[in-house]
């Protein structure tokens, strides 16, 4: 009695070993593919509102800037009345393919990209503020057109700002909840991240310590994405001897 007790405490162990990993490498998948989605996007808003767009300006930031102040659940909502099944969009996608966005992993990235994506494109942009704009003009007089000033002229020299957004974002997309619960639901081994499984082992009595090991890996990735990011910038400025 005493061994087969012994057995089962083992593989209890062992399935949560199993199931713990599956959350962090969901969460890294996942918080990786919405900071990369986000990049081109942010890179090409950021130089609209700080070298294009005239007119409307604080309005266009607004609405960029929106899901940095509303709930994250109610931007969920908003995403699930656009692309759920029955939403305006995702309704027409069904019936197109078959296939529904909400309550599915891409759910989860694209919740995670909404709510992340004003802090990308922020840090880029406070980045483009700061070039000094005679390089610009200067490259402008030899003929370069707005493609290549962007990228032979400000783009190396905002690639720090790029680097701190990247991990801002990153972060971000770490800890994000209310969205993902709201728009992926809280599905083992398919949207279950990291903070969603926290809440759904502290709802499990004794499973605090497991709960505690997520909080404590989640600190080690977040503490290691900004040293990463702190490496990086200093060899930046180091090699253009800033």
């Amino acid at each position: 009695m005493g061994n087969t007790a012994s057995v089962c405490r083992e593989v209890e162990v062992s399935m949560d070993l199993v199931i713990l990993r599956e959350t962090v490498f969901l969460s890294l998948k996942i918080g990786l593919l919405a900071t990369l989605f986000n990049l081109p996007a942010a890179l090409a808003g950021a130089y609209f509102l700080d070298r294009v767009l005239v007119r409307n300006r604080s309005i266009i930031e607004g609405i960029i800037n929106l899901p940095l102040v509303m709930p994250p659940v109610t931007t969920g909502y908003l995403l699930l009345i656009l692309l759920g099944k029955r939403g305006l969009f995702g309704s027409f996608l069904y019936r197109i393919t078959g296939y529904s966005i909400a309550y599915s992993w891409t759910a989860a990235v694209l919740a995670s990209m909404v709510v992340s994506f004003p802090l990308l494109i922020r840090s880029i942009r406070t980045s483009l503020d700061m070039v000094d704009r005679r390089f610009e003009y200067a490259a402008m007089t030899l003929g370069a057109g707005r493609f290549d000033l962007f990228v032979r002229v400000s783009l190396p020299l905002i690639i720090p700002g790029i680097i701190n957004g990247l991990v801002l974002g990153f972060a971000r997309s770490l800890g994000e909840f209310g969205a993902t619960v709201t728009f992926a639901g809280n599905i083992q081994g398919e949207t279950r991240t990291i903070p969603l499984s926290v809440y759904s082992l502290l709802q499990i009595p004794g499973k605090e310590n497991e709960a505690g090991l997520l909080v404590l890996i989640s600190i080690v990735i977040s503490f290691g994405a900004l040293f990463l990011s702190s490496i990086i910038n200093g060899r930046v400025h180091h090699g253009s001897g800033i």
